[in-house]
């Protein structure tokens, strides 16, 4: 075991059962003309975190650690996106419709695919999920428990919504969870730290947080 410092207290890292997660960093949630935007969001800060991201990447690979990538997206005729969804807000475009990186959070456009910059290595196992909680309609919980993963490291977008549902879902599950706090981003601030109190209050009754640096020198 390797002991992370973290928030609320230190998290016992275990090498041989840990995977890194990382949530939706897509190129419509990051990128302009994307789904993002199109909610009316300033992209900067979920832009500003992909260098801690393809930092904590390289971390597990170089370890040879397990890596998932999850990604929002929906089938084309948007059978999997209930109407609840499509049509909430008012953005200028909807889930489905067609913008400047091919049809909004649709499976196959250029828009879902995951950013250059952390693009999955052969071998990383990509996830797409029709919800927020990367367990809901994915057969992510199989490939877990098939590897013998208990422990999951996260990281992505948006703190607030589909990183804290995975992580949620996850620790229903029995998973010990870790979250990298400048590896994940809000679209507001003031949301993310939210969220990050939420996750860690209690004990860690959802999970523990830690800056990048902290898991770096741990491992060395």
């Amino acid at each position: 075991m390797i002991e992370v410092a973290a928030q609320p207290f230190p998290f016992a890292l275990d090498p041989a059962h840990v995977a890194l997660v990382v949530i939706d960093m897509q190129r419509d949630f990051l990128e302009a003309g994307g789904f993002g935007e199109t909610l009316g969001n300033d992209l900067t800060p979920v832009k500003q975190i992909v260098p801690s991201v393809a930092a904590l990447i390289t971390l597990f690979r170089a370890r040879g650690w397990p890596i998932f990538h999850t990604r929002e997206n929906h089938a084309p005729d948007l059978s999997d996106c209930p109407p609840a969804k499509r049509l909430r807000g008012k953005p200028f475009l909807r889930i489905g419709d067609l913008g400047t990186m091919g049809r909004i959070l649709i499976r196959g456009e250029p828009g879902a695919d995951i950013v250059p910059e952390l693009a999955p290595a052969p071998g990383e196992i990509v996830v797409d999920k029709p919800g927020k909680g990367m367990f809901y309609a994915t057969d992510i919980g199989e490939r877990l428990t098939a590897m013998g993963v208990s422990q999951l490291v996260f990281a992505g977008v948006t703190t607030e919504v589909c990183v804290q549902t995975s992580m949620r879902e996850a620790n229903d599950r029995g998973y010990e969870c870790l979250l990298i706090e400048d590896a994940t981003a809000s679209y507001f601030p003031a949301f993310k730290q939210a969220a990050l109190e939420m996750i860690r209050a209690q004990g860690a009754i959802v999970g523990w947080t830690t800056p990048l640096a902290a898991l770096q020198g741990a491992l060395g």
